[in-house]
């Protein structure tokens, strides 16, 4: 399956749960009215009883459109968690918030994951001085990440810096510099509480 790339609102108004965790998807739209919470069409309010499976299976898309992965890749993650020492679940989401262009966003290099992966796609973005160009790739704690210096001008990173709106205590920044460090690695409490990866693990293992 290919990654999503229409309106993030969208999903979110159909699957009941911000994927950019933040209450802007559901801002005025073109007509100056609030984007509406329930799913599209005339039976959209209705509260339909969803099975075990369509309850594993929302949650499993609240956390994929959060992060903006295709189906394999999310699978091939989900996969890696399993051989971690640990709880699944909680290595799965902690593994998805190592992702270099989840950490640009955290940084607050960009003000939404799919801008970010732009950012590493286009090769604005340095791991440790290099340019890296893997969304993917996945951080180490210790390593540091940085805006290309003939990159810095670039006016929507500055605008996101501005607004700090997805910075966690995991990260470290200079704003000046353009530069953060990935600290640690992120406690299960400050990585999606609302979401239960339990759900999750139970609709890979069925």
């Amino acid at each position: 399956m290919a990654r999503y790339t229409g309106p993030a609102w969208k999903v979110s108004r159909r699957l009941k749960y911000s994927t950019l965790e933040s209450e802007k998807e559901f801002a005025l739209g073109k007509n100056g009215k609030e984007r509406r919470r329930y799913a599209p069409g005339q039976h959209g309010q209705r509260r339909a009883k969803l099975s075990e499976y369509g309850i594993q299976l929302q949650e499993k898309q609240k956390v994929r459109f959060t992060y903006g992965l295709s189906e394999k890749q999310f699978r091939n993650l989900f996969d890696k968690a399993g051989k971690m020492t640990g709880k699944h679940g909680d290595n799965f989401l902690i593994l998805l918030e190592t992702r270099l262009d989840n950490l640009v966003y955290r940084m607050g290099f960009a003000s939404t994951r799919r801008q970010a992966r732009q950012l590493v796609n286009h090769q604005h973005i340095l791991v440790d001085g290099k340019k890296c160009d893997i969304p993917s790739y996945l951080v180490k704690p210790g390593q540091t990440i940085a805006v290309k210096e003939s990159s810095k001008g670039i006016a929507f990173i500055h605008e996101a810096i501005d607004q700090n709106f997805a910075r966690k205590e995991y990260v470290s920044v200079d704003n000046e510099k353009l530069e953060g460090k990935f600290v640690r690695l992120p406690e299960r409490s400050e990585v999606l509480p609302e979401i239960k990866e339990n759900l999750i693990v139970e609709f890979y293992n069925r």
